[in-house]
């Protein structure tokens, strides 16, 4: 059975529902106990017990931390997604609580004709997209999701329930978004949303015979592009005898104009393709892995996308290894000063080893192999795609200079290092 309070549910082992609450989205946990609040008081009890108790302390919104912040072994779990409203307010503003879904959201958001900037995946959570950055499929015309943030609500290691916004604790406004979970917990964020409705989106197909070839003919179309378009291509891998290597084409146009997709189905001879204009909330993809897998993820930040670069990011063979270009640039590079530190990126690599542990240890040396080939054509990472963060990865996310300023702002704000449970240690 469950234990509650007014405002909490506490699951603990042996209870309904705590083998589906003790995990993640790809990592199983162990913790002692997982508790749900329903408010900021809520929370700041469950962040002192564990303090008391010398437990330590994840955070979870979503779940879908690949590293499996979001849970740990005879710790804490805060599961925060009882904090789940959105509310429309005036003059296009949303407060939207952190354990809230980005479909849920979107959903919320349709019938106002409003929509933000968020990820891709209709189940991740708006609390560690938002602090992580936020790449999506409005990116390129509105911006990284933290970049729409106008105040949060945050519960200290203190216990302490806090505005932070750009006129009260501005410091740990920055640092909240992009410097991750490491400052509180965040139980609620006021976000600006932005007038759109309809999306024209795209998924175009070709044989990978020539996969340079055609990621140069992409990234052609998409310079040449506006703003308004969004695009990703996908390299996948053999999967059996049956399914030879693949690309797939991604775009979005935040648009109702079909011709801008157009120029992507001229790349070479398309396989298949699809175009269709939908409200946003339709976009959003569902991500669910298959029994057992452990994908490992990392990523870079491209500052150009040079022919020399795609070159080499498809010269290598590697079994079961996804690959994706993302172009970004536009709107996210002219974002406010935050603690996002890589705004200047006209891309992003992503390289994701598919399957289960066990199948990783033979393929991880050519893996490592490709990302030093990559080395001197690429600048910095995104914080919420990495599986297995090295310290390489973390310095890659934060350059020193805003590494300094967060572990100013981690001082401050947790000098007992209770919010641990993230991608950097500041």
């Amino acid at each position: 059975m469950t234990h509650e309070t007014l405002a909490t549910e506490i699951v603990r082992p042996g209870d309904e529902g705590y083998e589906r609450l003790s995990r993640t989205f790809s990592m199983e946990g162990a913790p002692a106990r997982v508790v749900r609040p329903r408010d900021a008081a809520g929370v700041a009890e469950a962040v002192g017990h564990a303090v008391r108790d010398g437990l330590v302390l994840s955070v979870r919104s979503g779940g879908h931390s690949v590293p499996g912040y979001g849970t740990n072994d005879g710790g804490v779990v805060i599961d925060l997604a009882h904090l789940n409203s959105v509310e429309v307010l005036d003059d296009d503003l949303v407060r939207i609580g952190p354990g809230a879904r980005w479909g849920e959201v979107s959903k919320a958001l349709a019938p106002h004709g409003l929509v933000i900037s968020s990820g891709d995946t209709d189940s991740v959570g708006v609390g560690g997209l938002m602090v992580g950055g936020g790449i999506g499929w409005l990116v390129r015309k509105y911006g990284l999701a933290l970049d729409h943030l106008v105040e949060a609500e945050v519960v200290t290691a203190a216990g302490e329930v806090l505005r932070a916004a750009a006129d009260e604790n501005p410091d740990l406004f920055w640092a909240i978004r992009g410097g991750g979970g490491e400052f509180g917990v965040i139980t609620s964020f006021l976000v600006r949303a932005r007038r759109e409705t309809n999306v024209t989106f795209a998924r175009i197909g070709y044989p990978a015979d020539d996969p340079a070839a055609v990621l140069k003919a992409w990234r052609d179309v998409v310079r040449a592009a506006g703003e308004e378009l969004t695009s990703s291509a996908h390299l996948y891998p053999a999967f059996g005898d049956e399914a030879p290597p693949s690309i797939m084409i991604l775009a979005a146009y935040a648009g109702d104009d079909p011709a801008v997709i157009e120029p992507l189905t001229r790349l070479g001879e398309p396989t298949f393709q699809e175009i269709t204009t939908a409200p946003y909330a339709e976009v959003l993809e569902s991500a669910e892995l298959p029994p057992g897998w452990r994908p490992m993820v990392r990523n870079r930040f491209v500052p150009v996308l040079t022919d020399e670069l795609i070159d080499a990011w498809v010269s290598a063979d590697i079994p079961m290894m996804f690959r994706e270009i993302r172009a970004i640039g536009g709107a996210m590079g002219r974002g406010d000063d935050t603690a996002f530190a890589h705004r200047d990126s006209e891309a992003m690599l992503l390289g994701v080893l598919l399957g289960a542990p066990a199948d990783h240890p033979s393929r991880l040396p050519a893996y490592d192999a490709l990302w030093e080939t990559m080395e001197p054509h690429v600048s910095g990472a995104y914080a919420n795609f990495f599986s297995d963060p090295r310290p390489v990865d973390v310095a890659a996310v934060y350059p020193p200079a805003v590494r300094a300023r967060l572990a100013a702002v981690k001082q401050a704000y947790d000098p007992a290092r209770v919010f641990s449970r993230n991608l950097a240690r500041f």
